[in-house]
This record gives structure tokens, C-alpha cells and sequence, in this order.
């Protein structure tokens, strides 16, 4: 899944958090054209990552749903670790997590776990 596919199935996600989802919603949150976000619901759709109903939203199947929570998840524990472990500001953190987020490997992820873990007796 591209970069920008994933930005989108998180949006997604975040706002089914708070309530139905409108293509306008996520237009003006990505910053993007509606045109933009209908095509890339097009191409969440032959995945099968959600449904998208004219007139009455979009909603995440199970595996999509599945799948944003791992990227929310993903997400969450940059963001986190940028903040607590490299001592940046929460603001430069979100911002450098939705890159990083994209472009770590598994392995480099799984380490940066372990440096974060807390230490027996501390």
C-alpha cells in the first residue's frame, strides 16, 4: 500500500472515531480535492479496506479497520517515542511521526520498542 493510500485509510479511521464519514471530511482534513479523495477511496475499495456509499459515507470492512489500527498504532508509538525518548516538542513529533511512519522498516521499529521498553527496576 503507497504512502498516501495509508494517510487516507488512517483519516478514515480517526474520523469514524467521531461519528459518520464524508468525503468533504476528509478532503478538508488531508487538504486535498474531493476528486483526489474519491479516487484514493477507489483504490481502498478494490482492496477491500472499506466501503464507500454515495450519499451515506465510508465505512472500513473488518480487514480495513484491521489494517488502520496497526497504522494508527504505528502512528501513536513514533509519535510517543519522538516525544519522550528523543525529547522533541509533541508538535514536531506528530509531524516527523507521519513520515517516519511510512518509510521504517519492521526491524528498525522492533528496536526502537526495545530502546523505549522500560528497564527492569526502574
Amino acid at each position: 500500500m503507497t504512502e498516501s493510500l495509508e494517510d487516507y485509510l488512517e483519516m478514515v479511521s480517526f474520523l469514524a472515531d467521531e461519528g459518520p464519514v464524508r468525503v468533504t471530511d476528509i478532503a478538508v482534513r488531508l487538504k486535498v480535492s474531493k476528486p483526489s479523495v474519491l479516487s484514493a477511496l477507489k483504490n481502498l475499495e478494490k482492496e477491500e479496506l472499506l466501503r464507500h456509499e454515495r450519499y451515506q459515507g465510508v465505512f472500513l470492512t473488518k480487514k480495513g479497520a484491521q489494517r488502520a489500527q496497526e497504522i494508527r498504532k504505528r502512528h501513536h508509538f513514533l509519535t510517543d517515542f519522538l516525544v519522550k525518548v528523543v525529547k522533541v516538542t509533541p508538535q514536531i513529533a506528530e509531524r516527523d511521526a507521519c513520515k517516519m511512519e511510512h518509510v521504517l522498516s519492521p526491524e528498525t521499529l522492533k528496536r526502537m520498542r526495545k530502546l523505549s521498553a522500560p528497564k527492569p527496576g526502574r
